[in-house]
């Protein structure tokens, strides 16, 4: 139990607000965050005259300020999640044999934001900084995964969100859902072709102290280099496991 609740209370409103895709009524965060109606609307003037929050009047909703950003370039700055992460990599790269990379959720794609690559193989299109569909990649179907459903619904609203690669992959929420569901079941997310021809990966979601996943683990190899997918993915649940671990202060 937290021992200062009015600051536990305000950063669950801010983690709300930063999960909504648009500001949203004083209702949904008090449904949202468990709070009461009273308690809720003076968290927001203190963080609104703190810049975390915006009111807007006209539409009676509330939305992320300019400092709230300031807090997210802040940490780009700082790449803990990066330094936290490196030296698993590697050790992730030396067990298996695989590149292997972290990525991170960015709308509907994912963004590689760190990549440790077998010594003498080319680079990968996992590359640092890269873009690519959350639905086709390893790294995305494990976040997406340990998402909640209207999370996920929100972000795939239409078949026009289902961008195409390789024409293979979910073209559907309901196809989407399906490769979660197994996802989940499985215990990791595969992926086979889907974003390179002839490359397999397979991933395992990073999750914080809420159980919320704020990366990916994954491994990459070709298909013809005879990897078992289910002992890599052994590997990278683990190293998935130290990192939640680090990050939660467990």
């Amino acid at each position: 139990m937290s021992q200062v609740p009015a600051a536990t209370k305000a950063l669950r409103v801010l983690r709300f607000l930063a999960s909504q895709p648009d500001p949203v009524t004083l209702d949904r965060i008090v449904r949202a965050c468990g709070l009461p109606r009273s308690t809720a609307y003076h968290l927001l003037n203190a963080m609104i005259d703190e810049g975390f929050v915006v009111h807007l009047p006209d539409e009676h909703r509330y939305g992320l300020g300019v400092a709230a950003f300031e807090v997210g370039s802040g940490y780009a700055r700082q790449a803990p999640l990066q330094r936290l992460a490196r030296r698993h990599l590697t050790a992730l790269v030396d067990e298996t044999g695989c590149a292997a990379h972290l990525a991170v959720l960015h709308g509907r794609d994912v963004l590689y934001v760190l990549e440790e690559r077998v010594p003498g193989r080319p680079p990968l299109v996992t590359d640092v900084g890269v873009r690519l569909p959350a639905h086709l990649t390893a790294s995305g179907r494990a976040i997406l995964a340990a998402l909640p459903g209207p999370q996920v619904r929100a972000l795939y609203p239409d078949r026009e969100a289902f961008v195409d690669r390789t024409g293979r992959g979910p073209r559907s929420l309901t196809a989407l859902r399906t490769v979660l569901g197994d996802t989940r079941q499985r215990g990791y997310a595969a992926e086979d072709g889907e974003v390179t021809p002839g490359f397999v990966s397979v991933a395992a979601a990073v999750l914080d102290h809420n159980a919320h996943p704020v990366a990916a683990v994954a491994v990459t190899w070709p298909e013809d280099d005879g990897h078992d997918s289910d002992t890599a993915a052994g590997a990278v649940r683990r190293t998935a496991r130290s990192l939640s671990r680090r990050l939660s202060g467990r």
